[in-house]
């Protein structure tokens, strides 16, 4: 449902453990997005990207990083384009770049099939407003 409703310019951060479910929810996160890529964990390659028509979901897997380096200038050159929508885990080592105003969900497990979604939305922005 939230792909859905994305416009291009959002940013989200996913919070979890690991297998908390983070790129599953990127991958119908795509397709409702309008993206028929193949969607997969970008932890091996910190980034993937994923085309819906002209716009684009580029999402980024900081686990593996001590630091972001020259990862984190790419990821603030693509904040504020409006035909892109940032998606992010492990941020903590890029929280200085993100905007405050960016969509923060936290995954909880609730037993081996399910997780509970908690969203912090951002004030200065809706999210989930239908065009």
């Amino acid at each position: 449902m939230l792909g859905h409703r994305l416009r291009g310019g959002e940013v989200i951060e996913l919070i979890s453990d690991l297998g908390g479910g983070k790129t599953t929810f990127v991958r119908g996160m795509a397709r409702g997005f309008g993206s028929t890529d193949k969607v997969s964990s970008p932890s091996f390659t910190i980034s993937k990207v994923y085309k819906a028509g002209k716009k684009q979901l580029h999402h980024f897997d900081f686990y593996r990083l001590n630091e972001a380096g020259v990862v984190a200038d790419e990821l603030a050159e693509l904040l504020g384009d409006k035909n892109i929508v940032v998606v992010v885990e492990w941020a903590n080592i890029v929280h200085g770049v993100l905007p405050p105003d960016r969509l923060s969900i936290t995954f909880s497990t609730t037993n081996e099939n399910s997780r509970q979604l908690t969203f912090n939305l951002p004030k200065s922005k809706d999210y989930l407003v239908k065009d």
